[in-house]
């Protein structure tokens, strides 16, 4: 969850009205693109931007129009109906989805591998310090999970510490008040924390539990009914821009792309970009594999479900076969 997902509208209003005002929003017209997908500041997604400035989509043979959007926005414009796929967490797909608006996951881009952190100030050293602290973090969000991992790795558990509800914005002014002991953000808050708070560290990130976090393209059914072959052809474009990204050769010239999109120079990006793992072809494979824990899109999602389903996130598990289709992945 890359900034505060469509649960605290659909909270506030009821996923009825939550639903009827994103239909009502406007966005740009799809007459002249066969595909539209919702893209957003997230490394994994500005990716995608290597492809549409050297023009790849158009040399592939499909029409593709990339909108970028605020994360928050750009599902609420799925849900509405205007986009065919969108970016996002696999957890906020199920949260989109507990809404009516399915979005089968046939690509996984990448997965945290840093970018989100547990942020101590300087009188905490361990996990294991924080026990009878308070904490900071947005609740029912992926950094209160990514807080109960650390907690139980560290032999600790959610009554051990106090739980501050803190948007997750918010979370560096919160530790530098000294209201809380830790945060839980991601980039750029997490980074923003530890610039702001002397002698503050993080003490656990999502690259010590690969897999909790994984980025997808999450498509409509009735669009990827439709138009499987484009689809298809989408996923080719989208390894070669994992290739580019990865290569020495060409590192630095994504780099600048990329880093363009988001009003960065090269330099200040390429932690974002460190911090986010991206899938080559076969590692997408290994992971839409069937199998529990974090070593799968499977296993994760279902330890996503049941902590949207304990924290009241939606109120009925969701049908993980309805979310995941591999088989534009698998058949490379």
């Amino acid at each position: 969850m890359r900034m505060n997902s469509p649960l605290h509208a659909a909270r506030k209003m009821g996923f009825g009205l939550f639903l009827l005002t994103a239909l009502l929003t406007s966005f740009s017209s799809r007459a002249n693109a066969d595909l539209t997908v919702g893209y957003s500041d997230w490394p994994g997604w500005v990716a995608w931007e290597v492809a549409i400035e050297k023009d790849w989509f158009a040399e592939a043979g499909i029409d593709v129009t990339f909108e970028w959007f605020d994360y928050v926005a750009s599902m609420d414009a799925f849900a509405a109906g205007q986009l065919d796929g969108v970016l996002m967490t696999n957890g906020d797909t199920l949260v989109t989805g507990a809404t009516g608006a399915i979005g089968k996951m046939i690509i996984i881009g990448d997965y945290s591998n840093g970018n989100d952190m547990l942020v101590a100030g300087p009188d905490i050293e361990t996990v294991a310090d924080l026990k009878g602290k308070k904490v900071g973090v947005e609740v029912g969000f992926v950094g209160h999970l990514l807080l109960l991992n650390a907690l139980e790795d560290a032999g600790l558990t959610e009554d051990d510490v106090e739980l501050v509800n803190v948007p997750t914005n918010e979370t560096p002014q919160v530790l530098a008040s000294g209201d809380v002991s830790a945060i839980v953000a991601w980039q750029p808050s997490s980074g923003q924390a530890l610039s702001l708070v002397a002698g503050s560290k993080a003490l656990y990130t999502s690259a010590d539990k690969p897999g909790l976090i994984y980025d997808v393209l999450a498509v409509s059914p009735q669009s990827l009914a439709e138009n499987r072959d484009e689809w298809s052809t989408l996923v080719d474009v989208w390894y070669r821009v994992v290739d580019f990204i990865n290569s020495d050769d060409t590192r630095d010239e994504a780099l600048s792309i990329m880093s363009a999109r988001v009003g960065l120079s090269p330099g200040e990006y390429a932690p974002f970009l460190e911090g986010t793992r991206l899938l080559n072809l076969d590692e997408a494979k290994a992971f839409f594999a069937e199998a529990e824990g974090f070593d799968s899109i499977w296993g994760s999602t279902k330890i996503s479900d049941d902590f949207n389903l304990k924290y009241q996130v939606y109120t009925e598990a969701q049908d993980l076969e309805s979310y995941i289709d591999a088989s534009l992945t698998v058949e490379k």
